[in-house]
């Protein structure tokens, strides 16, 4: 396991760069389908940093049900692309890493999409981070919640 320290995210800068998108986009879908077989036909997508790109791209362009963006760096870069399912974004508005200007790239694109900014930093979910922000992570854990019971719950 990767940790926090400059060299860890060098590491995994280039584990993902490596592994590229479509690759790790393929093994996404592949968790979609194993979710479907487990657990029946209603599956999300949670992703946290290129997680957080990846489930990006999983409402553009494969088929969960819905899908959870926590401050997803790259998605900015394919913000043209159009959800095809209910998608969730949580941001850091000192999120040094992803500067307001990109999130408000995303917004212009998607002005409907439910995308909250908190007064954090990058990873402010993660209680191993020094950008951990315990009030933004309950605040954004609760609409998580909220959004995903929302669209996963029976009709």
């Amino acid at each position: 396991m990767l940790g926090d320290d400059p060299a860890d995210v060098a590491e995994g800068m280039r584990v993902a760069t490596m592994l590229g998108l479509d690759a790790a986009l393929k093994a996404v879908e592949a968790a979609v389908s194993d979710g479907r077989s487990l657990a029946g036909p209603r599956v999300a997508v949670l992703g946290y940093c290129f997680g957080g790109t990846l489930a990006w791209f999983s409402t553009t362009r494969l088929n969960p049900t819905a899908a959870v963006c926590y401050y997803g760096g790259r998605i900015v870069q394919h913000a043209s692309e159009v959800p095809r399912r209910a998608v969730m974004m949580h941001f850091g508005d000192r999120d040094a890493h992803i500067p307001s200007a990109k999130i408000d790239t995303i917004q212009r694109f998607h002005p409907d999409l439910p995308l909250f900014l908190y007064n954090a930093g990058h990873g402010f979910n993660c209680d191993q981070r020094a950008d951990f922000q315990p009030e933004a992570a309950s605040l954004a854990r609760r609409r998580t919640i909220e959004f995903l019971h929302t669209h996963l719950s029976a009709r």
